[in-house]
């Protein structure tokens, strides 16, 4: 890399500043050669590096390098281990610098709010903790190399349908507790280089011009340091969005914004000093990609191909295994069933999309742990075209499984059916799969069904089928790490970080996805995901957090205790009472009987990834953030953690816990403002009037003053002249609680 540059925006001239806040062209950045300021490249993610060369695009229809395919955030968010994301974020740091990419786009982080959208497959998790925490961990990595990550799709970016314009219409305590919090943890924990602004509009107003979301929010309050970049299109006021924030455009829109800019400068528009500041972050920028040491290469393309089969295994998820069919015995013979087998969906479609350094396939890795026969059948095929020989297909897994001990078979959603781009219409598997299934059944009950999957699916099959491992989207080693966990050369140890529901018409946002003329509003409020099934009290088909392993785990008693920077430190032992050793996810959820507002039945506030050998037992400490258990109150217009005594609830699932404890919170004080129009119970609470103003309603009504307050305690004081002072007295009492 070159010396880093010195220069400020007070060198520049006015083109040559405007000339810095959009692309040189699809992917790089624009240089000012006289002060020895380069050209950046930027290229997409998140899974993996797609550095294209020749013609560009941003859907991935034109080729890239070759590059380690890790699996996407489906997969990887249901490890629950921040530290695994890290170590692949490094690894993605090392391709990046190796090609001299300055800034990788990811992670992505949105909420899954509904499993309808197209995207789920490059978003974490409906939770914000797992996602902040797992974003973090890969911000972490991917800079630990000199490499800057982007933080996206800031924000609430929940569906594909109508993206470029769409509102999203959210209340401000479920924006802030639900879609912001994710990327709030990874900015104050991680300080991305970058945030990618999204392309919809939030309340109204484009995410790329919202000085509160681009300034007051992710700036002044979580203290971001990077640039804002625009997802690539996301402009619609240039001027408007320099002005909110958003730093550099992108793609290059052929000089006619910077033009804009500079028009705008000239003519009194926009302050120079507006442009000056946004300038002078994106000479930083550059800073820190020069500052980054010269790559060596070439890239070891086996040892990352070994950390993504590992990832992989890991990301697996064990929904059943009735009778203990998984793990395979290397002398069970097997008919492996379904085209995905032989044909791996490993990634989603759209900007994502990684050219391979190589695919594993899991008939292959099969056939290599296996010492007996296997025997393979396609069943179906995966294109979009009507299965015209679905029938002959079928007759032929059947007698594969009628001639094998067990029957591996590969269902899955056909790439047709799930990109970004386009949301799903549905949550059903094929039914030509479905069907499929049926046969092989009938045939040979002895069957372990192996999904392929960026979004969750529906599973009429569940209580039919011995096993269901929940195979994701793997990268492409996940042919490896699939026949790893069915073998038992990996423990299983993925969890959902989505729940899996019994239909699509159970979902939060079922009725109200993806909207209607624009506007896609956000009915469900805080019940997003697992939240909203246990406010329900609904069944669902797997809860989040669920995942099975090869061994048991008991958990021991629970305490919790409020350490001096008021996180709580949860502590429980962990005992593997099984023979192998494996991986358990302690989770530790909350909740605060008789709150002031409303809450969900439980909450996850935080989780380890444990490795415990067979007989061992670990003392698992959990730390619960303080700032993580507030509200947001929007009668202030802010964080609150409401005192109480907390139910903790710790244990492998949302809906699998083991141990219970509680603690004593010491809340915020929350001092509201006072006017006429507050009620009586406002005025009895506050600090400098309430003992006043309680005495007399003493005074004047006595023991009944309780009763009375029963059914006058949310009156606006104002509103009954003379009762229970004199107005112009009532009138003096709030004067002074509003004087403090």
């Amino acid at each position: 890399m070159s010396e880093p540059t010195g220069a400020s925006a007070q060198d520049l001239t006015l083109d040559e500043k405007a000339s810095l806040t959009s692309g040189a062209d699809f992917w790089t950045t624009k240089s000012v050669d006289r002060l020895g300021i380069p050209s950046l490249m930027l290229t997409d993610g998140p899974h993996g590096l797609r550095k294209q060369g020749g013609d560009t695009d941003h859907l991935g229809l034109a080729g890239s390098i070759p590059a380690t395919c890790f699996p996407p955030a489906v997969g990887l968010s249901a490890t629950f281990d921040p530290e695994l994301a890290e170590r692949v974020g490094v690894a993605l740091g090392i391709e990046s610098a190796i090609e001299d990419v300055a800034v990788i786009l990811g992670p992505g982080i949105n909420i899954k709010r509904s499993p309808l959208c197209g995207r789920n497959f490059e978003y974490m998790s409906e939770d914000p903790i797992v996602s902040g925490a797992m974003g973090a961990g890969l911000v972490r990595g991917i800079q630990s190399q000199g490499v800057g990550s982007s933080l996206k799709h800031f924000a609430a970016n929940n569906q594909e349908t109508d993206r470029l314009r769409v509102s999203s219409d959210v209340d401000p305590r479920t924006l802030r507790e639900i879609y912001l919090r994710g990327f709030q943890r990874v900015v104050e924990d991680a300080q991305p280089w970058t945030v990618m602004c999204s392309y919809n509009r939030i309340n109204g107003v484009y995410a790329s011009e919202d000085p509160w979301l681009l300034t007051t929010v992710l700036r002044d309050e979580w203290g971001f340091e990077g640039i804002v970049v625009s997802d690539w299109g996301a402009v619609n006021d240039r001027v408007s969005g320099l002005v909110a924030g958003m730093d550099l455009e992108m793609p290059s829109s052929g000089g006619r914004t910077d033009a804009e800019i500079v028009a705008a400068v000239q003519n009194g528009g926009l302050a120079e000093s507006d442009l000056d500041t946004v300038v002078d972050r994106l000479l930083d920028l550059t800073r820190k990609a020069q500052a980054r040491p010269a790559a060596s290469g070439p890239l070891d393309v086996d040892a990352h191909h070994a950390l993504a089969r590992e990832v992989a295994g890991r990301s697996i998820v064990l929904l059943r295994n009735e009778g203990g069919i998984l793990p395979l015995q290397p002398s069970t013979s097997l008919a492996v069933i379904g085209e995905f087998a032989r044909t791996p969906r490993f990634q989603g479609a759209g900007s994502s999309q990684i050219n391979p350094t190589r695919i594993d396939t899991a008939l292959d890795e099969i056939r290599a742990l296996s010492d007996a026969d296997v025997s393979f059948a396609a069943g179906y095929t995966i294109d979009a075209a009507p299965d015209s020989d679905a029938a002959a297909l079928r007759d032929e897994a059947v007698a594969a499984a009628s001639a094998a001990d067990v029957a591996v078979v590969f269902l899955g959603v056909p790439a047709h059916e799930e990109s970004e781009g386009f949301d799903r219409e549905h949550i059903d598997l094929p039914a030509a799969q479905l069907q499929l299934l049926d046969a092989v059944l009938a045939a040979n009950p002895n069957a372990v069904v192996v999904l392929s999957n960026g979004g969750v699916v529906a599973l009429p099959f569940a209580d039919r089928v011995p096993a269901i491992v929940e195979a994701w989207l793997l990268g492409q080693a996940g042919g490896g790490g699939t026949a790893d966990v069915l073998f038992g050369v990996v423990n299983p140890s993925g969890r959902l970080a989505e729940t899996i529901p019994l239909r699509i018409e159970d979902t939060p946002a079922f009725g109200s996805f993806p909207g209607e003329h624009g506007h896609s509003v956000y009915g469900e409020g805080l019940l997003v995901g697992y939240r909203w099934y246990d406010a329900r009290r609904m069944e669902v088909a797997y809860p989040f957090g669920h995942g099975l392993s090869y061994t048991t785990f008991a958990y021991g008693d629970a305490t919790a205790s409020v350490a001096e920077s008021g996180d709580v430190i949860v502590t429980v032992p962990v005992t593997n009472t099984g023979s192998v050793a494996g991986r358990e996810v302690v989770q530790a959820y909350t909740s605060l009987p008789g709150s002031s507002v409303q809450r969900a039945p439980r909450e996850l506030k935080a989780f380890a990834s444990v490795l415990i050998a067979a007989g061992e037992t670990a003392q698992v400490e959990l730390r619960l953030r303080r700032a993580e258990l507030a509200y947001w109150d929007t009668r202030i217009d802010g964080w609150v953690v409401e005192g109480g005594d907390y139910a903790i609830e710790v244990g492998s699932s949302s809906r699998d816990l083991r141990a219970r404890t509680t603690v004593a919170v010491p809340g915020d004080e929350v001092v509201l403002p006072v006017t006429l129009g507050s009620s009586f119970d406002e005025l009895l609470s506050d600090p400098v009037v309430g003992a006043d103003f309680s005495a007399v309603i003493a005074e004047k009504f006595g023991t009944e003053g309780d009763e009375m307050l029963k059914m006058l305690g949310n009156f606006p004081v104002g509103r009954l002249d003379g009762f229970p002072l004199p107005r112009t007295e009532l009138v003096a009492l709030v004067e002074r609680a509003q004087r403090g």
